[in-house]
């Protein structure tokens, strides 16, 4: 067990490490205000995020007209990449330092409805674009659990606010796992759902095909809470589907009983850290002590998925984020000579490192003779893994594996090999190549830093995700544990 890994203490603790589901039976009988409960975590965010720089902006709290909500009164902060209006919404990017949205995305709508109260906006990579949390304007995140390390990305703001119980749960956005991986890393519970189950209509673009918002949360039934709230079909959003939402709760103590768990062996290789695969392994066995059966599967292609993935989401943000040109709005240059320069300089200017590289990589992958040897090949090996999946779901009802191949690594590691640090994804891309759910689920440690356990399952089968964790959870307390960070500010 991670040295730096406590119980939650009493007092403040107890409040901030409470479920969704006990604030909330807190809240109708009166035990404790909406007012109470806002100023707690408000006063956290201050003692806590100078360290962690979790936020990119703090928001005055607004209490939900409707207050008969699921969710209100219960604070949250959403990744600075969902519009809310009047709000700062800076995609952790310097083009976007100081837009203010002129109109609420359907995710921030739907919470708002529900009586959500929201607290800040969450740091992130640059337009969604990394591993670590490390391409922000905004600076780096520090790991909870860990300051010298990572908290994964670009969802990683997200991820270190809900470890360190700054709120009861965040939004997130995952294009290749940008949810599940820094919920692995900073031990909490993050979901992402089917592509188009939520709307992603106010969710600025990096890769259309790909991008899917959803949450982090300390648990999956606090998980379940909030999807239920934020999906749904839109008719903003073309990708949106139209299909009922089920109540994901109300599934979660079902048994496990007889499920059939694939495993991919090609998972358990020497791209594993093998200390990260015995922490995976022995949460699978408690999946067995819960009456699953786990079988071997055979899921290949893991590399391939790989480079399509580093094809095609860089050919979609070079045209998603071909509007920010200095003109309309975003940043601009100063005293541009001529319309040459105003474009050239503003986007040089506004764009950093690692954004500016994808732009270049998906530039040339759409261009005139490369576009049949690469882009579209890449949509031919798109199409293959979905098929290794389908074939896969045909032997088990759900897969279980790892989310990343190490623990969380310290900040700088990987700044100068960005070949290294995309393969941080090589176990959650594929899983957006073909649109299905997955989740990250806490199961341990690694030498003090977190490790989860990845559960994907068929398209719309995010009830069955939820079930599984939450019965693994009844049998652990990883999803409990606080880093120090958070339990000695309740301390004080």
């Amino acid at each position: 067990m991670s040295s730096n890994s406590q119980q939650p203490a009493s007092g403040d603790a107890e409040l901030t490490n409470s479920s969704i589901a006990q604030l909330r039976r807190r809240l109708e009988s009166g035990d404790v205000r909406a007012t109470e409960l806002i100023s707690a975590f408000a006063a956290r965010i201050e003692a806590i995020d100078p360290r962690l720089n979790s936020l990119i902006s703090r928001v005055d709290p607004v209490e939900s007209a409707d207050a008969g909500g699921r969710l209100a009164g219960i604070p949250y902060v959403h990744k600075d990449i969902f519009c809310a209006r009047g709000t700062r919404t800076t995609c952790g990017s310097r083009m976007l330092a100081d837009w203010v949205a002129p109109y609420d995305a359907t995710v921030h709508d739907k919470l708002s409805r529900s009586g959500a109260v929201l607290l800040g906006k969450a740091n992130m990579d640059e337009f969604a674009m990394g591993s670590s949390n490390e391409n922000s304007h905004f600076g780096a995140v520090a790991n909870p659990w860990d300051e010298k390390a990572v908290p994964g990305g670009s969802s990683g703001g997200s991820a270190a606010a809900v470890a360190a119980r700054l709120v009861p749960f965040a939004t997130g956005t995952d294009t290749g796992g940008s949810i599940r991986q820094p919920a692995a890393f900073c031990g909490v519970t993050g979901i992402k759902p089917t592509y188009g189950r939520v709307s992603r209509f106010g969710m600025i673009a990096y890769a259309s095909s790909f991008d899917q918002g959803g949450v982090l949360a300390k648990s999956a039934a606090d998980c379940a809470e909030v999807l239920g709230e934020m999906a749904g079909f839109d008719p903003h959003d073309s990708t949106s589907v139209d299909r009922p939402v089920p109540d994901y709760s109300a599934a979660l103590d079902d048994s496990i009983a007889g499920l059939r768990v694939g495993v991919p062996k090609q998972w358990f290789s020497e791209a594993l850290d093998p200390a990260v695969g015995d922490v995976v392994q022995a949460a699978i066995e408690e999946l067995r002590a819960a009456g699953a059966e786990p079988v071997e599967i055979d899921l290949p292609d893991a590399d391939l998925a790989l480079a399509a993935y580093y094809l095609l989401a860089p050919a979609e943000a070079s045209s998603n984020l071909s509007r920010f040109d200095g003109v309309r709005f975003g940043y601009r240059c100063e005293d541009p000579k001529d319309l040459k320069d105003l474009y050239e300089r503003s986007r040089s200017e506004g764009f950093g490192a690692e954004v500016k590289r994808r732009i270049l990589v998906g530039t040339y992958a759409l261009s005139a003779g490369y576009y049949d040897a690469f882009y579209l090949r890449a949509q031919k090996a798109r199409r293959l893994v979905a098929e290794h999946f389908e074939r896969a779901l045909e032997q088990c009802d759900v897969i279980a594996g790892p989310v990343t191949p190490t623990t969380a690594f310290d900040r700088g590691a990987h700044s100068s090999d960005p070949a290294k640090m995309y393969l941080e994804d090589i176990f959650t891309i594929p899983v957006n190549l073909a649109g299905l759910p997955g989740m990250s689920v806490p199961a341990g440690f690694v030498g003090g830093r977190p490790v989860g356990l990845q559960l994907i399952g068929r398209h719309f089968d995010e009830a069955r995700l939820l079930n599984i964790a939450h019965q693994y959870q009844q049998r652990v307390d990883w999803h409990e544990r606080m880093p120090s960070i958070a339990v000695d500010s309740s301390n004080q």
